[in-house]
């Protein structure tokens, strides 16, 4: 699907609230409401738009600990990586998992009550698998920008 001018407009603004209703949404991009709703269900039947959800505050949900977490596995054989895939899905506490290039395999950002639940999660899950060669944490000290990645109005559309 080509992006459209209008269709970066809408992007942007159901990133920044996805409760808009069509009529505001409809208005803000000069567009008649029923046109509007056309287009916003073509970028949904075309996979651009992939879902909607709510923004949860993580502290206040009671998830104060925050880290990222790089791991290289020994070799990426199929075995190796499909346990580690599927050990990554079955806990909630990974938040995000990208396979990446460079000196880790995987980053993923896990959300935690406190440090005794995040060392809990760790020796329940990557410290038991096998085939992980490094786990590197990092702490996430403040957090900057919301997630949701590039917004549609600039040159990317968010991928999450």
């Amino acid at each position: 699907m080509q992006l459209e001018p209008r269709d970066l407009q809408i992007l942007d603004l159901l990133q920044r609230d996805s409760r808009l209703s069509n009529q505001d949404l409809a208005e803000r991009v000069g567009m008649s409401a029923s046109a509007c709703w056309r287009r916003v269900r073509a970028l949904e039947e075309a996979g651009v738009i992939r879902g909607y959800r709510a923004e949860i505050d993580p502290r206040r949900a009671g998830l104060a600990f925050h880290a990222i977490i790089h791991v290289r596995l020994v070799r990426h054989a199929r075995e190796i990586v499909e346990r580690f895939v599927a050990e990554v899905m079955r806990h909630d506490e990974v938040q995000d998992c990208y396979a990446t290039t460079g000196a880790a395999d995987y980053h993923l950002r896990v959300l935690c009550r406190d440090l005794d639940a995040f060392n809990d999660f760790m020796e329940r899950t990557l410290f038991r698998l096998d085939g992980i060669a490094n786990i590197q944490t990092n702490l996430v000290l403040r957090h900057i920008k919301a997630p949701g990645g590039p917004k549609a109005g600039g040159r990317a559309v968010s991928g999450a």
